[in-house]
């Protein structure tokens, strides 16, 4: 599974990056808001620190306006992904770039039918999201294996599904299990990842029976 992290902060991607725990990066308005600097600068930025595929967002709501913003957000780099909303206009911006070669992330998927019709569209990565299904009191991972099971019974659909809105890491696992492309995670959800218990009480333990031996590795 492809780990893609979800902000903005270009410093967050960095240290991720340096790691080795960062394949790609998702954006959206909201993140780069956050930011107080303009999108441009913020998406080159990020797209130079990882070679993977950066989602920069359009804002616009119809479909000349998207594909203006869309061919210009590709120009920042050749590593940007064109994220555009699961909107009847959003589809057809996402066929017509597709077909001019840029990578697209279709956003906002909330139903199967919905990321079939993205995976129809060329899309290259369809965005559920199932945080904000599980705060409706949907069931959000149930969305995720209903499109994995869509999409393997059309090998020919090459649309990754990008699971989005993970809000803990048990998201992450169980999108795993199903056998999701991609997971985009917020800096928080990947660096809790690395935390157990039993990892720090095991390395304690190791430090304090090294001590005792009053050595030096080096």
């Amino acid at each position: 599974m492809k780990f893609f992290v979800d902000t903005a902060d270009v410093g967050e991607v960095r240290s991720l990056a340096e790691a080795g725990l960062v394949d790609g990066v998702t954006t959206n308005p909201s993140l780069v808001a956050k930011t107080g600097r303009r999108l441009a600068e913020v998406i080159a930025e990020i797209c130079a620190v990882t070679p993977g595929p950066v989602s920069a967002e359009v804002t616009a709501t119809d479909f000349e306006g998207m594909l203006a913003e869309g061919r210009h957000l590709r120009r920042i780099a050749p590593n940007v992904a064109v994220k555009v909303p699961l909107t009847e206009a959003g589809l057809r911006a996402c066929r017509t770039l597709a077909e001019e070669g840029a990578q697209v992330n279709v956003t906002l998927c909330f139903s199967p039918a919905q990321a079939l019709l993205a995976a129809k569209a060329g899309a290259t990565f369809v965005s559920p999201f199932v945080g904000r299904l599980d705060d409706i009191a949907a069931d959000g991972m149930q969305l995720i294996a209903d499109i994995v099971t869509i999409f393997r019974n059309y090998p020919h659909l090459r649309t990754e599904v990008l699971v989005a809105s993970i809000r803990h890491p048990m998201h992450l696992v169980q999108a795993a299990k199903l056998g999701a492309h991609v997971a985009t995670l917020p800096p928080a959800v990947i660096r809790q990842l690395l935390r157990h218990p039993l990892t720090d009480r095991g390395l304690e333990a190791f430090l304090a029976d090294w001590k005792k031996t009053g050595q030096s590795i080096l």
